[in-house]
């Protein structure tokens, strides 16, 4: 069985994501030159952006990871609460912090984490997501650096998962509805 089979339509090719990460890396270079950049991966789905992402970056800077699941409500659903499961090892004071995101989607999680992060003396912390879903903001969180807009659309690959599969495709594509239940 091919996973690529399970897919309805490509939204974001591999080209298109390996040039967005290089010019979103380029841009994080120029901004964050001379500062003690943090990037920071909430696990899983960012994994592997962050990975093509901090080789496309220029400047020194560390890396950390972080699991946090909003909780209370249903599957699909979220009360908004915000839990860290795994939180970061490396100490915020005075670093510029950058919060590495797979999809910006409701903004529930990153309107909870942003405050809980700031709380800890970092210079700043900003936003990079490679997908961003306007459609379903809950919130009025945006990311400082985005990739691609798509469409309210259950997305798969590039660390998008649908039950721990497809996150390893190369490109975004949008998983057929008979796949997970859908309409």
């Amino acid at each position: 069985m091919d996973m690529r089979d399970d897919i309805q339509t490509v939204l974001v090719t591999e080209e298109q994501l390996k040039a967005k990460v290089a010019d979103l890396g380029a841009q994080i270079s120029r901004d964050y030159a001379g500062k003690d950049l943090l990037l920071v991966s909430i696990l899983k789905g960012a994994v592997v952006f962050m990975a093509d992402l901090m080789r496309a970056v220029t400047i020194p800077c560390s890396i950390d990871f972080m699991v946090v699941s909003s909780y209370g409500g249903t599957n699909t659903e979220t009360t908004g609460l915000v839990k860290i499961v795994k939180d970061l090892d490396a100490d915020l004071s005075g670093r510029d912090v950058l919060i590495v995101e797979d999809v910006l989607d409701t903004g529930v999680t990153l309107s909870n984490l942003v405050p809980m992060l700031k709380m800890r003396n970092p210079n700043s912390v900003r936003i990079c997501a490679i997908l961003d879903k306007p459609a379903r903001r809950k919130t009025s969180i945006t990311a400082d650096y985005q990739g691609f807009e798509v469409p309210d659309a259950f997305v798969v690959g590039y660390g998008l998962d649908y039950d721990e599969k497809y996150r390893n495709l190369p490109f975004v594509g949008i998983l057929k509805p008979e796949i997970y239940g859908g309409e």
